[in-house]
């Protein structure tokens, strides 16, 4: 099983825009520190809450391992942010139970302790690895862990994005939009949108319309990760959003390539974390009174 070479420094990114986090963050600062792990706090989040910080980059560089304390949406935004340090990122999740950030508050004495002494699980998660080649030449580059969605700006506004699989068209979808989702995106905004849920160590991609307006039976399709996928709006002005964090628009002419990146995210998990006790709780499956 995967280790981390060591555990001795920590870097914290805590939840945008709550600054009555901060007793939460300092409890858990203090339980790390008796451990004997020192913790970084990325000067963004520090400057939030009335603290010294150090710069985001520095801190990466510095860390043996990230933090992120808040949701799912914050340890996605670790991950994306952090991908060129290549540093494993754990969640300690704020609120309810999640996906991503599993570690309750509860949890954090009990994770350090065998953290300390190697019992937990690194998982290897698939990330995208993009660009949009604009009509002029120019290229826009990014990284997703969720998902790239192309959609309409406005509400109600239909899009058109056709399709290619390593250069050859196989589709146009016509309607709300289009996900191109990783398997761990599989239980974001691909679930709601009727596409299948994908174990996250899977590679693969996952082609999911929504709200196809065609009288053909449009279905979700699972694409082997080493395929590449190039997609173009055509006829209606479209936006891209990556992992719902950053938002790009698509004239017709541009064309937005997504292919697997060669690295994945690294999540550091409890030993005892079971992906299908996640989602027996999240989504209440075998629940009778659901």
């Amino acid at each position: 099983m995967k280790q981390l070479p060591q555990v001795k420094r920590a870097g914290f990114i805590l939840k945008p825009d709550t600054p009555e986090i901060k007793p939460l963050f300092e409890q858990i600062r203090d339980q790390f520190e008796k451990k004997g792990i020192e913790v970084l706090l990325s000067s963004h989040s520090a400057k939030m809450i009335g603290l010294e910080g150090v710069p985001f980059e520095q801190m990466c560089e510095a860390a043996d391992f990230l933090v992120s304390l808040g949701g799912d949406g914050t340890l996605l935004s670790l991950v994306r942010r952090s991908y060129a340090y290549q540093k494993p990122v754990v969640g300690i999740n704020a609120g309810n139970l999640g996906f991503l950030a599993d570690i309750t508050i509860d949890d954090v004495d009990s994770f350090l302790e065998r953290l300390l002494v190697g019992e937990y699980r690194v998982d290897d998660r698939m990330m995208i690895e993009g660009y949009i080649e604009k009509k002029s030449g120019s290229k826009i580059s990014f990284i997703a862990f969720n998902d790239v969605v192309i959609t309409s700006p406005e509400p109600s506004k239909m899009v058109k994005v056709n399709a290619s699989i390593d250069g050859e068209r196989f589709n146009s979808y016509t309607g709300d939009g289009l996900i191109i989702s990783t398997p761990t995106g599989s239980t974001a905004y691909n679930l709601s949108a009727g596409g299948p849920i994908l174990y996250p160590l899977t590679q693969a991609f996952i082609i999911t319309p929504v709200l196809a307006h065609s009288l053909a039976n449009q279905r979700p399709l699972v694409v082997p990760a080493d395929f590449s996928i190039e997609l173009d709006a055509e006829k209606y002005r479209a936006i891209a959003s990556i992992d719902g964090q950053e938002v790009y628009e698509l004239e017709e002419g541009d064309v937005l390539y997504i292919a697997g990146a060669k690295k994945g995210a690294t999540l550091i998990h409890r030993k005892e974390h079971n992906y299908f006790s996640v989602l027996r709780e999240k989504l209440h499956w075998g629940d009778r009174n659901w």
